[in-house]
């Protein structure tokens, strides 16, 4: 059996996670290609030597074009829209970027006979589910176009590996927080509403507060609480799920990823303040509509089932990655 890996392209690749992914298949010695129509994403967040084909995965001929000139054998895919108001506000946009072109991509990949396909799924496909922590079977009950729009792809994906030579693993994430351990990339979007990114621009002076949303939650200090994972090792599981992929052609995978254990809101701002030896002013607001009390995975299915071992699980620690690319991006802006 050949040790030699498989060429892998990330879809939005220059964005948040996908930038991500590409780091550490790059640091796993995979060879890589990105597509990214950089509508939210970022050419400097792309590590030198690391092909960009700029353009839309609603392209088949650019698909297969890619999928012809690298020699693909296996497709991540984070490119799609991600903001849960927007998606109730415009949510054709959200079954269009999320679902339809997420079809053609799946259309090309089937073509093309790309085997193994990886989808950034998200734990919104539970809605406000019953049970805390959220197992992999909870009923799926989305809430919004956003949770909607990934559960459908789920469900294409199921459907066509049934149908044709493919295999797929969907991770349903929880929060993502933090950045890159070597400050190589990080959550890059302006007005992001990632609440430690939020939290970290305040304690640099680039926001004169953070909103805490809803302080009358059944959580043991009223806020929401919240299950964030590291971005770094949610990267990490996006690799060994690819090479569970590549070990057993014939199964795939639907896996939670979030580390099983919440912080609320007043925790995390709490910890931003013990990182910069700060106060953050907080301001406290009504609750958002649909933010359920407490949003915890249980990991047990993807801990069996990969050798994941997160790194990054200490909450100061992604606070502190965090606040590094913050620093890092105010000098790439000030320097473009």
């Amino acid at each position: 059996m050949s040790t030699e890996k498989p060429p892998v392209l990330v879809t939005g690749g220059a964005g948040y996670i996908g930038s991500h992914a590409v780091l550490a298949l790059l640091d796993g010695g995979w060879p890589v290609a990105v597509i990214d129509n950089l509508s939210t994403g970022f050419k400097f967040a792309i590590p030198d030597g690391v092909p960009l084909y700029e353009g839309d995965i609603e392209d088949a001929d650019l698909l297969a074009r890619i999928f012809a000139e690298q020699g693909t054998q296996a497709v991540m895919h984070f490119a799609g829209s991600i903001i849960v108001p927007e998606s109730v506000e415009d949510p054709l946009k959200y079954y269009h970027n999320n679902t339809v072109k997420s079809r053609a991509l799946v259309e090309a990949v089937v073509k093309a006979g790309v085997p193994h396909f990886i989808f950034s799924s998200t734990a919104a496909t539970y809605g406000i589910p019953e049970e805390s922590p959220v197992r992999e079977d909870t009923p799926k009950a989305p809430i919004n176009p956003y949770g909607w729009s990934k559960l459908m792809t789920e469900q294409m994906l199921s459907d066509v590996a049934a149908a044709h030579d493919m295999n797929y693993c969907a991770l349903r994430y929880f929060n993502v927080a933090g950045a890159d351990p070597q400050a190589r990339s990080g959550q890059s979007t302006a007005g992001a509403t990632h609440l430690i990114k939020v939290a970290v621009e305040a304690a640099l002076g680039q926001r004169e507060s953070v909103s805490v949303f809803g302080t009358d939650y059944d959580t043991p200090d009223g806020t929401g609480v919240r299950d964030y994972i590291h971005v770094s090792d949610l990267a990490a599981a996006h690799v060994l799920a690819l090479e569970e992929l590549i070990a057993n052609p014939d199964t795939s995978m639907t896996m939670n990823c979030g580390y099983g254990r919440g912080f609320s809101v007043l925790e995390v701002l709490d910890a931003v303040d013990r990182v910069t030896n700060m106060q953050i002013n907080r301001v406290m607001a009504p609750r958002r509509a649909g933010d359920p009390d407490s949003l915890i995975s249980d990991p047990s299915r993807i801990k069996a089932t990969l050798p994941w071992k997160p790194k990054n699980a200490d909450l100061e620690q992604i606070v502190t990655h965090a606040l590094a690319w913050e620093q890092k991006l105010a000098e790439i802006r000030g320097n473009s």
